[in-house]
């Protein structure tokens, strides 16, 4: 299409009136705000901890909490960055993965496509079991929690959602069952990117549900299996003739 970019690939977070779009408006609006705040307490703190200690220890002081005001709104962006692209976050989720378990002997394949239920983001198989992770990003102020052993976006229920990658856990299962010729069980998880979650990891629907590295830890600390590296090795290759490569189109469809 003329005149549209082809970095940013058309993504519908980029257009106006988005809710991306107008977290970003917002955000850039509300810089004037927290510049203001911000030298507010910075020279609140120096005041009162010159008067209380000294002059030095006022201004060190200052420049502390001046930092950590900057961290806090910072890390509150920098959350939403996934969202804000428009993006599910399987690269970042894909990242950690590269970093921490595939270097701790677990094998790690990326979109898979599952027979008639979409593609998998990555497909976990190590000596604790095997994991399908889905990866999801809500928006900073969208609520994710359970209620009642059930799943809920800002108090509304998401059973296509979880429908829909328990069965795709389920079916890869199958699949791979097959060609490995010996029962593996799947278990899907689900990586949080973004929200807000009052208390992770939680369960929900028979799903695991939290950020990025407290999932990866919960996968570690919670087998459902005892592989050896043999074991990995032949799943691992079973998966890969069950499971084509797939792509990310096909698992948004079937999402």
């Amino acid at each position: 299409m003329f005149g549209s970019s082809i970095y940013l690939r058309d993504r519908p977070a980029f257009t106006g009136g988005s809710p991306q779009a107008v977290y970003e408006e917002l955000w850039q609006r509300g810089r004037k705000g927290r510049l203001r705040t911000r030298a507010f307490l910075a020279a609140a703190t120096l005041v009162l901890c010159g008067l209380l200690v000294n002059a030095v220890f006022g201004v060190v002081m200052a420049v502390v909490v001046a930092a950590a005001d900057t961290l806090v709104h910072w890390r509150i962006y920098s959350a939403s960055r996934v969202w804000r692209l428009g993006l599910r976050g399987e690269q970042r989720m894909n990242r950690f993965l590269r970093y921490t378990l595939e270097r701790r002997g677990h094998r790690v394949l990326h979109a898979r496509t599952v027979p008639e239920h979409g593609t998998a983001d990555a497909l976990v198989v190590g000596p604790g079991g095997v994991w399908l992770v889905h990866n999801e990003a809500w928006s900073p102020g969208a609520e994710v929690s359970q209620h009642g052993g059930r799943l809920f976006i800002d108090g509304r229920t998401q059973s296509k959602l979880v429908a829909g990658l328990t069965a795709r856990a389920e079916a890869a299962a199958a699949a791979i069952s097959r060609a490995a010729g010996t029962p593996v069980t799947v278990t899907p998880v689900l990586a949080v990117h973004g929200g807000k979650l009052a208390r992770t990891p939680f369960t929900a629907d028979g799903i695991v549900f939290a950020p990025p590295l407290k999932l990866i830890r919960w996968m570690r600390r919670n087998p459902t299996a005892d592989r050896s590296a043999e074991e990995i090795e032949a799943i691992t290759r079973a998966a890969v003739r069950a499971l084509p490569v797939g792509s990310h189109g096909s698992a948004h469809a079937a999402a």
